[in-house]
Formats: structure tokens, C-alpha cells, sequence
């Protein structure tokens, strides 16, 4: 077993031993700064990503999760990379990206550290492949530039913001890969000696819109970093300052706001170092995203919030669990990671032939491992399940409800006897149960036990 999941399962134990904790929302990788984008009815989460050994910042490609009730996240791996930059010059430096649709294309603005700059890549769907159609940096400035955001304004107009520690802008052209007019640095916001003590701000800004109010989001005083806010009337400021949308905590050097509205509700997420902290005594960059419920006042401000909470935010809705769910959707989880996998026609290789697949899925399942899916509407009754494996070793898997120990609806067996570690599926009679319930898949064998790449229940 690789020495940093040794780890990690060891932290998430301790970490879920403490409480049923559904912050952060992924347990089986390192998360940070949260980009969430709303399109069509889910929720589109993308994130930066520290390697399992970082101690300073190891961020070498960026990830995509979906949602469509807060709760359960669905794991896409790998969205991209700085491979997918060939100017970039090193392959550790993806820090905060930002996501935007814009004529039915999708735009993820990503900085490279250390005066490298700010690239675009472009993608036909949000889930990718997205490539660079400049083959150059957008932005070029100064060392400044880092975590880019975009607003695009209801007369169509777009505003590409970032930097560290000042705040610069520019307004992009309609093709959202190349700007007209000059980088301006604003001066409202800057941080310089006379404004910090008003607004602190520090970097990671976040701009939107949201009636007729303009709102500046951004981490604030560091170190430990809160959440500060300024709103304005006017996409180019200037900027007030409003206060703290959350103060920083010792327990949390850096924050990093992505903030939405979804199903009529408002939602901020950013990042602590929960699980990290059980691992080592000392610092590591290694963060884990949060989410929290957000609440405006009549005239637009943002009530204050505590430090991110253990218990996170209420499920929008409830999951189907007759139509096919991917192993890797997942609302809380202890000592799994997720693997992606190319499949080719052959396994040959010096001639693969063509791809057949490429697969998401739980991988380095050991004995007492579990996964929690809350909300399943079991309405229509049970009879069996279906699920794709492609054991390693032989095991099983129980399925309990509303509790790790809960009723037991089944025990599916796992033989690892036959074609081995090749794809499966098994198909198990369970016990009928109707109404809504969490569910728990808990793995119990020897060694690492096998991959799960998806279940699905029969009525």
C-alpha cells in the first residue's frame, strides 16, 4: 500500500471518528481553491489539486467534481493539466482556475505562478477535453498574476479580475480569449498601507453579480486567511468594503471563495485543513474544499459566517438509485482514493488499437473501508443490485442503511477467482426496503481488495 494513502486512510479514520462529518466534501483526495460553475441543473466544481506528499504547494492538474443536491459529488478526475500548456515551463504550478460558459463554449482561465501567467483553455462541453486555442499566456503582467475570475455583465460585456496582492482587471472580447484596453490595477481595492486596514484584501478574488449589486469576494488577511467582501454599482468598481463574509481561524491558514446561487439557495465554498492536520503536527499544503449556505440582507449584504462547519449543508433533493450511480459519487467516504483508467483494445503494449473507455472509479479498498451516499428514494422497493467490479482480491460488501452499522440490506460477494482483475458485473438479491435512506457500502477482505466503478438498484 502506497505510504501517503496509508495516511490519508489513517486521518480520515480519525477524522470520521470524531464526528459524521459531510466537511470537507471530498475525502479521497486533497482539494483547494473551489470554482464552482452552474450550468443547466448541476453543479460544475472545479478545483485545484495537492498531491498526496505536498508539503509546500504540489499542484501539478486540476479536477472536476458534479452535484445536483449539494451533498453527493461525483468525481470526473482529471479535468486538466499544465501539460495541456506547452509554454509552461515547469509541472508544478496549477493554482486556482475559474470556469465560464459563454456561447455554448466552456473557458477555464488557469494561472501559473512566478510570472508565468494567466492561459485559457476552451472546451465544447464542461466536462472537457479542453484545449489552449492561443498557445500563449492571456495575461502577462506582473508577478501579480494569480486566480483569475470572470464576470460577464448583463449587457454581455466580461471582466477577467485577479492578482496577489493587488487587484488588476481587463475587459475581455467576446471570444473570451483575448482582451481590448489596457490591465488596469484598481486602485479602490489595492492593497496598499492607507486601504488595508479597510479591506484586507490578500487574493484569491471572486466577482459576480447578483441583482443590481456587484460583489467582490476574495481571501482576506493573511495568515490565517477569512473571506472579505466589497460590493460595488459598477463592474469596474469602485469597491466598499463590506466586511467578512468569514474570519480567519488558526485552523485554517488559507481560504479561497467561490460563491453561487443554486435551486434558490446561496452557497459559498472554500477550504481548511482538516483532514490534513490528523496527518502531521506540522503544516502541509494539503487542503480539503467546504461548502457552507450563504444569506443576503434586504440591501444586499452577506451575513457573517462561522468557521466552516463539520456538518455542512442540507441535501437539495434526494438520488435515484434505479438508474445507474457511479462508485465514485460519493457524500462521505473513509480510506478510499479514486482512479481514472484508460481502456484500449488490446493489451498489447506495443498495439493497444483503439480506446474503448475511460473509467472514473474507487480504487485501494481495504478491509473496513466505506462509502456514504445520503438521500436514495427507494420509493419503488428493491429486489436485487448490480454493481461493476474488477477485483484484486476476493471480498465483499455489505450495504447498510441510514448508518454504518445499520439494517443490513445485502451482502454481495466478491470472487476474485476467473479472469482476475478484469471488469465485471454481480448481480445480488437484497432485502426490499422502501423510503429515503442514506446508504452505506462498507468492504471487508484482505489486502487491497478490489476497484468499484458503479452500482445500480432493481425494483
Amino acid at each position: 500500500m502506497n505510504i501517503y494513502r496509508l495516511y490519508l486512510s489513517f486521518a480520515i479514520l480519525l477524522f470520521s471518528n470524531v464526528c459524521s462529518a459531510q466537511n470537507p466534501i471530498i475525502q479521497t483526495k486533497f482539494t483547494a481553491d473551489p470554482a464552482p460553475l452552474v450550468y443547466k441543473d448541476t453543479v460544475f466544481l472545479y478545483m485545484s489539486h495537492d498531491e498526496d506528499d505536498a508539503f509546500g504547494f504540489k499542484m501539478q492538474n486540476w479536477l472536476l467534481y458534479t452535484s445536483t443536491d449539494l451533498v453527493n459529488w461525483t468525481d470526473h478526475g482529471e479535468v486538466a493539466s499544465l501539460k495541456d500548456f506547452k509554454w509552461v515551463p515547469y509541472d508544478n504550478g496549477a493554482w486556482a482556475p475559474q470556469c465560464v460558459a459563454r456561447n455554448g463554449k466552456f473557458y477555464l482561465y488557469c494561472p501559473m505562478p512566478n510570472g508565468v501567467g494567466i492561459g485559457v483553455l476552451v472546451a465544447d462541453s464542461p466536462y472537457g477535453p479542453f484545449k489552449d486555442p492561443i498557445g500563449k499566456p492571456l495575461i502577462k503582467n506582473s508577478t501579480d498574476d494569480i486566480d483569475p475570475t470572470v464576470l460577464i455583465d448583463d449587457d454581455g460585456q466580461a471582466y477577467l479580475y485577479w492578482g496577489n496582492p493587488n487587484l488588476y482587471y481587463v475587459k475581455l472580447n467576446e471570444d473570451m480569449v483575448s482582451y481590448s484596453g489596457e490591465i488596469i490595477k484598481d486602485a479602490s481595492i489595492a492593497k496598499v498601507k492607507e486601504q488595508a486596514d479597510r479591506f484586507h484584501y490578500q487574493e484569491g478574488p471572486w466577482a459576480f453579480k447578483r441583482g443590481k449589486h456587484y460583489y467582490m469576494a476574495y481571501a482576506s488577511t493573511c495568515c490565517p486567511e477569512g473571506i472579505g467582501y466589497a460590493m460595488s454599482d459598477s463592474p469596474a468598481g469602485p469597491w466598499e468594503y463590506k466586511g467578512s463574509i468569514m474570519d480567519g481561524d488558526r485552523r485554517s491558514s488559507g481560504n479561497h471563495p467561490g460563491i453561487i446561487d443554486y435551486k434558490g439557495k446561496s452557497y459559498v465554498f472554500g477550504f481548511n485543513y482538516a483532514i490534513s492536520k490528523k496527518l502531521y503536527s506540522r503544516h502541509s499544503e494539503r487542503r480539503s474544499v467546504c461548502l457552507a449556505e450563504l444569506t443576503y440582507n434586504p440591501d444586499g449584504t452577506i451575513q457573517k459566517l462561522p468557521f466552516w462547519s463539520e456538518s455542512g449543508v442540507k441535501q437539495l433533493g434526494t438520488l435515484n438509485p434505479y438508474k445507474r450511480v457511479e462508485a465514485e459519487t460519493i457524500a462521505y467516504s473513509e480510506g478510499l482514493k479514486t482512479n481514472e483508467a484508460v481502456e484500449w483494445e488490446n493489451d498489447s503494449p506495443w498495439n493497444k488499437g483503439r480506446k474503448i473507455a475511460e473509467r472514473t472509479f474507487v480504487s485501494s479498498i481495504n478491509n473496513g473501508d466505506y462509502i456514504k451516499v445520503r438521500g436514495a428514494d427507494f420509493s419503488q422497493g428493491t429486489s436485487s443490485i448490480v454493481v461493476s467490479v474488477a477485483p484484486l482480491y476476493s471480498g465483499k460488501i455489505e450495504i447498510h442503511t441510514d448508518k454504518i452499522d445499520g439494517p443490513l440490506v445485502g451482502t454481495i460477494v466478491i470472487d476474485a477467482s476467473g479472469e482476475g482483475d478484469k471488469w465485471r458485473t454481480v448481480t445480488t438479491p437484497v432485502k426490499s426496503i422502501k423510503g429515503v435512506h442514506d446508504l452505506f457500502f462498507v468492504f471487508y477482505g484482505k489486502n487491497d481488495l478490489f476497484n468499484f466503478d458503479w452500482w445500480q438498484f432493481n425494483k
